[in-house]
């Protein structure tokens, strides 16, 4: 391989962004419990992003309804990218700043938890989306780049991965999206161990 080749600059690029992320381990573990008692109480995940982030909330939903790892009932989980028709109905009839408030708006109940994704964090439709949860009553994980850009401070957790390369940020989130996913089944299996079942 030749030296400084693109690949070899990228490993050591997402090495060091990997490096950075130790301090995120208190909010990561937050974020996990939250996710599993909203879960474990009966209520749902939410997800939106856009872009890559659009297939990160999209993986995210589909770890909960299918499994992560091991093999256990399923969980309610939407994600807000995966109806074309949701979509551009409201991109064309409000705008594209509403299209994921208004799904919030839609599907969303005071206990569930919403997990947005958006590297610059200037995302209009995300910071409405989070605003939109919080006057709802739902818990909001936000999954940020750089320097959280205006939805740092907005959710109850955030997550942010301080780096200017959206592919590295993005390579990040995945790996704390796969650390929250193994957090939460561990505890719905011990959950499902006991006997214990969502209570709505």
């Amino acid at each position: 391989m030749p030296e400084n080749s693109i690949l070899q600059r990228n490993i050591a690029g997402l090495r060091a962004v990997l490096d950075t992320l130790t301090p995120l381990e208190s909010a990561l573990n937050r974020a996990a419990d939250l996710l599993a008692d909203a879960l474990l109480s009966g209520h749902k995940l939410l997800a939106c992003g856009n872009g890559g982030s659009a297939a990160d909330s999209s993986h995210l939903t589909t770890e909960f309804v299918v499994r992560f790892q091991a093999d256990r009932r399923p969980y309610p989980a939407i994600s807000f990218t995966a109806n074309g028709g949701d979509l551009t109905a409201c991109g064309n009839d409000y705008s594209f700043d509403e299209v994921f408030a208004r799904q919030v708006r839609a599907y969303g109940q005071r206990g569930d938890i919403l997990f947005a994704f958006t590297t610059s964090g200037n995302s209009e439709n995300v910071l409405r989306a989070i605003a939109t949860a919080k006057r709802e009553g739902i818990t909001t994980v936000a999954f940020l780049g750089r320097t959280g850009g205006r939805t740092a401070g907005m959710a109850d957790v955030e997550l942010i991965v301080t780096d200017e390369v959206t592919a590295r940020i993005q390579e990040a989130h995945k790996l704390l999206l796969h650390t929250i996913c193994e957090m939460v089944e561990v505890r719905l299996h011990a959950a499902a161990a006991r006997g214990d079942q969502p209570t709505q």
